[in-house]
C-alpha cells in the first residue's frame, strides 16, 4: 500500500493506537497527557473524574413529599448549584445614596434652636405668673440660643450671603424656606423681649423713666410673639430631615416632630430649673415631665417601629447617644418631681435634661448618616415594599 493510500485511510498518524504504543512519551508531558491532547479530551477526563457533576436525589420526589419541578430544575438554595444566590452590593462598594453634606454644626443648630424655642415658651408662662427672675433668665437664654442657632446655620451654609439669598423667596413647599422665615420672625421678637428686660437699669424719671415704663408691656408683647413662633421653630427641622431621602430620617416622618418638640420643651425646662429659684420653677418642672414623656415615647417608636431603618438608632454611636439621652432625660424628669424643695436637686435635674436633649439631637443626626453609608438600609426596604405591592396586587380581586 502506497503512502498516499495510507494517508487517506489515516490522515492523523499519531491518533493510530498501534503507532502510539511504540512512541515514547514526551519528557515534558509525563504522567499520561499527550502533547497533542485536545481541549475536548481534557474536558472528557474531568467529566469522567466526576468534576462538574451535580448530586441528584435518590428519590424522584423532594424530601418534603411535594411534586418535583419539571425539567429537574434545582430549588433555590441548592447546595449543588453552580451559581450561588445573588447578594446585593453597591457599585464598587460605594453607598447607594450620596452622604449628606451637613456637618455636626447642623446637630448643634438643632439643639440650640430647640433650646431657644423651649425657653421662649416657658418665659411666657413665667411672665403670666409674675416670676421676674425666671422670666428674665429664660428670655436671655432664648436670645443666646437663637443667636448660636443662626451662627451654626450660617457656618454650615459656608457664606452669610446664602442666608440672605434664602430670604428673597418664600416657598411653602420647601421646609428650608419655611424654616428660614420662621427663624427670621422668631429672632427679632426674642431679641426685643430680652433687650427690654434691661429697661430696669434705666432711671425712673424723665425720658428714660418713660422708656422704662413702656418697656415692660413691650417686652410682654414681643415675648408672646416669640412664643407663637416657638413651636414652629422646634419642629420644622424634623420636617426638614424627613423630607430627605435618608432612610432613617425619612421613614419616621410621623414621630420625628414629636421627638423634637419634646426635646425642645425638656431643654427649655432644664434651663428654667437651672436658672430660676425653686419657687419660680413650677412651670419648668411641669414642662420637664411633659417634654420628657413626649420625647421618650416618640423616640422609642423611632427606635423600634420602622423595621430595618430603625437599626441605626440602636447600634454604634447613634445607639450609644440615644441610650445615654434616654437615661438622662428620665433622670431629669424624676429629679423634677423630687426636687421641688431642693435647689441642688432641681439644678442637677435641669442639667440632665439639657444634656439628654443635646444627645438626642446628636443621635438623630448620626443615625441618618449611618443609614446612608450602608447600602442595605436603602436596598432591603425597597425590595420589601416592592414585594408587598406585588403580593397586594396578586391577592387583589380582578
Amino acid at each position: 500500500m502506497s503512502d498516499a493510500e495510507a494517508f487517506k485511510r489515516n490522515p492523523h498518524p499519531d491518533a493510530d493506537p498501534r503507532r502510539r504504543q511504540n512512541q515514547e512519551p514526551h519528557p515534558a508531558h509525563e504522567g499520561g497527557q499527550s502533547h497533542h491532547d485536545p481541549v475536548g479530551g481534557q474536558a472528557a477526563r474531568m467529566w469522567t473524574a466526576g468534576m462538574g457533576h451535580r448530586e441528584r436525589p435518590s428519590s424522584p420526589t423532594p424530601a418534603d413529599g411535594g411534586p418535583r419541578r419539571r425539567g429537574g430544575k434545582r430549588r433555590r438554595g441548592d447546595v449543588n448549584a453552580v451559581v450561588p444566590d445573588a447578594e446585593f452590593r453597591s457599585y464598587y462598594g460605594r453607598p447607594v445614596l450620596k452622604r449628606p453634606t451637613w456637618t455636626h454644626d447642623i446637630a448643634y443648630y438643632l439643639f440650640s434652636g430647640g433650646l431657644a424655642a423651649g425657653s421662649s415658651m416657658l418665659a411666657l408662662a413665667a411672665d403670666a405668673r409674675g416670676d421676674v427672675t425666671a422670666r428674665r433668665n429664660l428670655r436671655l437664654t432664648s436670645l443666646t440660643a437663637v443667636g448660636a442657632s443662626a451662627y451654626f446655620l450660617i457656618v454650615d451654609l459656608g457664606k452669610p450671603e446664602r442666608f440672605y439669598n434664602m430670604l428673597r423667596v418664600a416657598k411653602v413647599t420647601s421646609p428650608m424656606s419655611v424654616g428660614t422665615w420662621i427663624l427670621t420672625g422668631f429672632g427679632p421678637l426674642c431679641g426685643a423681649a430680652a433687650v427690654f428686660e434691661g429697661a430696669v437699669l434705666l432711671p425712673q424719671r424723665g425720658v428714660w423713666g418713660l422708656l422704662r415704663t413702656l418697656a415692660r408691656p413691650a417686652a410682654s408683647v414681643a415675648g408672646a410673639g416669640a412664643a407663637l413662633f416657638a413651636p414652629l421653630l422646634a419642629t420644622y427641622t424634623a420636617v426638614l430631615f424627613a423630607d430627605t431621602a435618608v432612610p432613617s430620617w425619612h421613614a419616621p416622618y410621623r414621630e420625628l416632630p414629636f421627638v423634637f418638640a419634646g426635646s425642645a420643651l425638656a431643654s427649655g425646662a432644664g434651663a428654667g430649673m437651672v436658672l430660676a429659684p425653686v419657687a419660680q420653677a413650677v412651670p419648668a418642672r411641669r414642662a420637664a415631665v411633659l417634654g420628657a414623656a413626649l420625647e421618650l415615647v416618640a423616640a422609642h417608636r423611632v427606635e423600634h417601629q420602622h423595621g430595618l431603618v430603625s437599626e441605626p438608632f440602636r447600634i454604634g454611636r447613634p445607639g450609644r447617644f440615644l441610650r445615654a439621652a434616654r437615661a438622662l432625660t428620665a433622670a431629669g424628669a424624676v429629679g423634677a418631681v423630687l426636687g421641688r424643695r431642693s435647689r441642688v436637686v432641681s439644678a442637677a435635674a435641669g442639667a440632665c435634661l439639657l444634656t439628654g436633649s443635646f444627645l438626642t439631637r446628636m443621635a438623630v443626626f448620626e443615625a441618618g448618616i449611618t443609614s446612608v453609608e450602608d447600602p442595605k438600609y436603602v436596598v432591603v426596604p425597597q425590595r420589601e415594599r416592592a414585594d408587598a405591592r406585588a403580593a397586594a396586587a396578586a391577592t387583589a380581586p380582578a
